[in-house]
């Protein structure tokens, strides 16, 4: 009987802390990022981006990526941080997308 209450205790102290780290991961914004990036990259390649246009926009990466690591720290990442970072995320996609389409050229 004691072996079958600890190891319900034990299966019952994993899932806790399995779910506790789980709240702390962003795939989909680390996805997002990772591909921003590469567009970034891309466009530099191209010569579609300026490089003024470049450094605002890695500015704006690096912004998102600071905040996500804030958001972090604190050891849980609520839904209105994971909002909050698709919105920044949302904002910097379309200025690449305006920024790579503009006529202007390195």
């Amino acid at each position: 009987m004691k072996i079958k209450i600890f190891g319900g205790l034990l299966i019952a102290i994993m899932a806790f802390t399995s779910m506790a780290q789980a709240q702390t991961r962003t795939p989909v914004i680390n996805r997002r990022e990772h591909n921003q990036n590469r567009r970034i990259n891309q466009g530099v390649r191209s010569g579609e981006l300026t490089r003024n246009e470049t450094r605002h926009l890695r500015n704006d990466e690096r912004r998102i990526r600071n905040q996500k690591m804030a958001y972090k720290a604190s050891g849980h990442v609520t839904y209105a941080e994971r909002r909050q970072l698709r919105h920044e995320e949302n904002y910097t996609s379309r200025a690449i997308y305006r920024d790579k389409h503009n006529d202007r050229v390195r």
